[in-house]
């Protein structure tokens, strides 16, 4: 049976997850593109022959977006209504179900509920588009929680990213929604310092390797830094 929830108080503390590699373990925004691109032999080759350039963008913080952009436009390429889009992504869910559950982070969700449980204002706040988080979240019966995401729309015969909810931009979108005074907010990345840093208690949980130190150094002293299963990100056990 599904676990009720009191309705949170608007004076509530407002908590913010991130959803990629902080509830789910790895990149669900991807792992939906890959699987669109590989189900189409002409898919698989165009975005062959883009990833000597549109790779090294991926890697570069600055320049993800547009690197990104070009596998999301193969991979969508003749869908031209967002209605059509997240239908593809019901079905993508649906069919997937087995191994999306198996990425859903034990630790990150128990986490996620006690502050649902305890009254909190839960957000999600994630790049990926809002209704593959949703349908993922549906899963643990936490459908109802709000999320914000990247908003998509027609694009050059495909889809797009009309709005990345990522970095500064994703402050501002929680900000556009009412969600302005952070308590505690929940990340891996890089990306989302400027989320960190506006909440009061920011909590780093599976972060790269490389850049557990740099989370030291730029977050308050004591900032917890942890792991919540994700075997290959760095972080102290939880």
């Amino acid at each position: 049976m599904s676990e009720s929830y009191p309705v949170p108080r608007d004076d509530a503390p407002l908590v913010v997850f991130d959803f990629d590699h902080t509830l789910y373990d790895g990149d669900s925004g991807s792992h939906l593109f890959a699987w669109l691109i590989r189900r189409n032999p002409l898919r698989m080759l165009a975005a062959l022959l883009i990833t000597p350039v549109a790779g090294p963008l991926v890697a570069l913080l600055p320049m993800r977006r547009f690197g990104i952009s070009g596998y999301v436009w193969i991979a969508t390429f003749g869908l031209h209504r967002a209605r059509e889009f997240n239908g593809i992504i019901d079905q993508y869910v649906r069919t997937h179900e087995a191994d999306i559950r198996t990425r859903l982070l034990p630790q990150a969700l128990e986490v996620f509920a006690a502050h649902r449980r305890a009254g909190d204002r839960v957000v999600v706040a994630t790049g990926a588009p809002p209704e593959l988080a949703r349908a993922i979240l549906a899963f643990v019966a936490h459908q109802d929680v709000p999320v914000i995401g990247s908003e998509v729309g027609p694009r050059l015969g495909a889809m797009g990213a009309t709005r990345h909810c990522h970095n500064e931009e994703k402050m501002r979108m929680l900000r556009e929604r009412g969600y302005g005074d952070i308590a505690i907010a929940y990340s891996d990345s890089t990306a989302d310092l400027p989320l960190l840093k506006a909440a009061k208690a920011p909590v780093v949980v599976n972060p790269k390797h490389s850049r557990v130190d740099y989370f030291r150094r730029v977050l308050p002293a004591g900032t917890p830094v942890f792991n919540w299963g994700c075997v290959d990100r760095g972080g102290d056990k939880a």
